[in-house]
């Protein structure tokens, strides 16, 4: 194509591009399913590029091909220097402590609401962040939609709920959006030139980014404290994609961002030096962490969504459903309960 030969592109960019090509086909010629197809024309993009260092015999973050200038600029291959609005604590100490640290894959991202993030990956022979003082603390948590999070200590975290909070507002904007459609379309007009049109897109796709910004914001601090705090933490294994089957609680599933929480507890487990582990979730639910006895079975009625608190029939024990599975999960990590016995009818 003429267009892949103009000077101005990167041709690190192009590189990436056909690298990403390769390594699509190949993926799906091993897995045999999500057959690659091209980007389309949207209004998000972004593109990679790479820092290089020729001549340097070592790498720091001011010297290389993509550099930082000073605390709100940056050098780009063919872009030339970008004004950043702020970055990272850790690589101001870097660069200004001048700490030998060698920026990888460089990608720049516009989203749908005309923002632009720049973001670098790094590797250094020094550690990023340090280990956390351990605290001799474990804690096993139960998800859920009631409260985000029930612990196996008692406290709970309450569903922030970000999407039904804005969904009103959101969908009369959606429903402007809507009707300038049709009436860019009645005209004749191409909607990428529709200036209402556009304006009320950019409506739209700011509220789906405060929403969206909203929730990882509060992922990130909860699962920082939790790691923070404890040496062990324990989650029942979830299957999003399973849950999302459900079609009346599917949007309140989405909303939670339960797969996204425990994707962050997993990495920083790592980068803290702590652990991190998920179990299955069978029982948990179900049993009373008193006797063991367990509902749904041998005779005892089982547990419907709708009961919130319940008391055991074999040792009269009130119990909160949610406290209670927390406790049977770190149980269960801990192998303090063994398989539960059944009895299981005969059949004639």
């Amino acid at each position: 194509y003429s267009f892949l030969r103009v000077k101005e592109i990167d041709s690190l960019a192009i590189a990436n591009a056909i690298q990403n090509y390769q390594k699509a086909w190949s993926n799906y010629r091993k897995i045999g399913h999500g057959i690659p197809t091209f980007h389309k024309k949207r209004s998000d993009w972004s593109y990679q590029t790479n820092c290089q260092y020729p001549k340097q015999k070592e790498a720091f973050l001011d010297n290389g091909t993509a550099r930082f200038i000073d605390a709100q600029h940056v050098k780009m291959p063919k872009l030339g220097i970008v004004r950043i609005a702020g970055f990272r604590r850790l690589i101001k100490e870097r660069l200004l402590n001048h700490i030998p640290t060698r920026i990888g894959t460089v990608t720049i991202k516009k989203t749908a609401d005309e923002q632009f993030y720049l973001s670098m990956q790094l590797g250094s022979d020094t550690a990023f962040v340090k280990e956390l003082p351990k605290t001799q603390s474990q804690i096993g948590i139960d998800l859920n939609l009631d409260n985000f999070l029930t612990a196996s200590n008692g406290s709970m975290v309450a569903n922030p709920r970000f999407y039904c909070k804005a969904k009103k507002k959101l969908a009369h904007a959606q429903r402007v959006l809507s009707r300038r459609q049709r009436w860019a379309k009645k005209e004749g007009r191409n909607l990428r030139l529709a200036k209402n049109y556009q304006k009320q897109r950019l409506v739209v796709a700011k509220l789906h980014d405060k929403i969206r910004r909203q929730r990882n914001d509060f992922l990130q601090v909860l699962s920082t404290v939790l790691i923070k705090n404890h040496d062990l933490v324990v989650a029942e294994e979830l299957r999003s994609r399973n849950l999302l089957k459900n079609h009346a609680l599917s949007q309140a599933i989405s909303d939670v961002g339960w797969r996204k929480f425990l994707n962050m507890l997993a990495y920083k487990s790592k980068l803290y030096g702590k652990e991190f582990i998920t179990i299955d979730p069978k029982y948990t639910t179900q049993r009373c962490h008193q006797c063991g006895t367990i509902m749904g079975h041998n005779g005892y009625r089982k547990l419907r969504l709708t009961d919130r608190e319940w008391v055991c029939p074999m040792c009269q024990t009130h119990h909160i459903r949610d406290w209670n599975a927390a406790i049977n999960i770190i149980e269960k990590a801990q192998v303090i309960w063994s398989n539960p016995i059944i009895k299981k009818k005969k059949v004639a």
